[in-house]
């Protein structure tokens, strides 16, 4: 073969294999693909007090679903419409939230290519004619009038670059690696006020624990005991009824109290507008309606033929030094969660609470009343043994009236907030509440 023959056909084989390269490479990455790298993915968004909701939609890979969650702003108040619209504390959530999306940058340029999409689990989850496998999660905030803010699908952690994912916008193909420790919570526990019964457990100085049963039938009562414990001296709990060789098993009533004041809610249920506004003193007809009662009931709680309300679990009285009961009342078991609820809602096995508070009067009793203020015109030194008697009753009863006004105003604000809902709580924290006589009452031990 000759020289020039030779040359040709080398040059041949290299445009032939420049070809190949160019049709069989994935992905080629040109320098135009990195254009907007470093950029931020919205550039418009700056203010985080901007965003007035927040929708995370999952993907739910047992069930193949995908699961929808909402904190809104609407009406004056922060809600989770897929939960009933309940209470949401999300200001200061949903403002850290925008933040961490607009510090979100394309950090790095990775491919543009749709089939690698579920590599990078950057599939959006909304998409019905996509893969199963490899969705994100895709995280939308809007603000007034639903303006989107950032809309943006989070996919995997990248391999060997630490502290970063995958990011997409919906819509467009490019896939970024983007740094961010963003971590969105879908939990309705996570997005709630956490602190529901509001009880300081250094106050709480009475329990007693109503053990009974209802025939649902009959609504009649299986009283199996009603046990009290009292905070004595020493902060030493005492049960009624105990001998002199008993005492409280400290482990496991210390887990009650740690689980009251730290009551989370995994759901809830809206009650009838009439019962609600019943418990708020609001509705002028006290009666309860048919309605009402069916509700009650489909929750495992009943009236009884005097007009107490009852649970199919027993219920729970907390005393407090503030002057306010807390009554709990356990109701029936909640299976599952659902659409109704929201797929991240309740747990299995969970358990109805319904939860009232009333004035406890007797540790609220009126004291004597000075006869005269006569020492208050008078300097110290002038005294007689009556102006100090007086000055000791005014005091004592200034403390009364401002305790008493503090004890309406908590128990007003708390039966307003309990009045709306049927709350849903754990099977772990009912197990931990619904203790018994034997449960709580040990044997002493040696060392006692």
């Amino acid at each position: 073969m000759d020289e020039n023959k030779k040359t040709s056909w080398f040059a041949g084989v290299a445009a032939v294999l420049m070809i190949l390269a160019i049709v069989i490479a994935p992905g080629r990455i040109t320098p135009e693909a990195f254009i907007d790298q470093g950029e931020p993915f919205f550039a418009d968004f700056v203010d985080p007090n901007e965003a007035t909701t927040l929708e995370v939609i999952d993907y739910n890979k047992t069930t193949n679903t995908s699961t929808p969650f909402k904190v809104t702003f609407e009406n004056g108040k922060w809600s989770i419409p897929s939960h009933f619209n309940y209470p949401a504390d999300g200001q200061t959530r949903l403002a850290s939230t925008a933040a961490a999306i607009i510090q979100i940058k394309k950090d790095d340029y990775r491919s543009s290519v749709i089939a690698e999409h579920e590599r990078f689990n950057v599939v959006d989850p909304m998409d019905e004619n996509a893969a199963l496998e490899g969705r994100g999660q895709r995280i939308t905030i809007k603000g007034k009038g639903d303006k989107i803010l950032a809309d943006l699908i989070i996919g995997d952690t990248v391999e060997n670059k630490s502290g970063f994912r995958f990011v997409r916008v919906p819509e467009q193909s490019r896939v970024y690696a983007a740094k961010t420790d963003l971590e969105i919570s879908t939990k309705f526990e996570d997005w709630i006020e956490s602190d529901l019964l509001k009880a300081n457990r250094n106050k709480i100085n009475k329990v007693v624990i109503n053990d009974y049963t209802i025939n649902e039938r009959t609504i009649s009562i299986n009283q199996r005991d009603r046990l009290t414990l009292e905070k004595g001296d020493s902060d030493k709990w005492k049960a009624d009824k105990m001998k002199s060789s008993e005492q409280v098993d400290d482990t496991k009533f210390n887990q009650l109290l740690t689980t009251l004041v730290e009551l989370k809610i995994v759901d809830v249920r809206p009650k009838p507008e009439g019962l609600s506004q019943s418990l708020k003193g609001t509705s002028g007809d006290k009666t309860i309606s048919r309605e009402d009662r069916l509700s009650l009931q489909s929750k495992g709680f009943y009236f009884s033929s005097d007009g107490q309300l009852l649970s199919n679990e027993g219920d729970m009285l907390v005393y407090t030094e503030d002057g306010v009961v807390y009554t709990l009342r356990f109701g029936e078991v909640v299976i599952g969660g659902g659409a109704q609820v929201g797929e991240t809602g309740a747990a299995a096995e969970s358990r109805y609470i319904f939860i009232t508070t009333h004035i406890d009067s007797s540790s609220l009793r009126e004291p004597a009343k000075p006869l005269n203020e006569d020492y208050k015109t008078k300097p110290d030194s002038l005294y007689t043994s009556e102006d100090f008697k007086s000055k000791e009753l005014t005091q004592k009863w200034d403390k009364w009236k401002r305790d008493s006004e503090n004890a309406r105003k908590l128990n007003s604000e708390l039966n307003q907030r309990f009045a709306d809902w049927y709350y849903v709580i754990s099977s772990k924290s009912f197990d931990n509440l619904r203790l018994r006589r034997k449960d709580l009452v040990i044997a002493k031990s040696d060392k006692s």
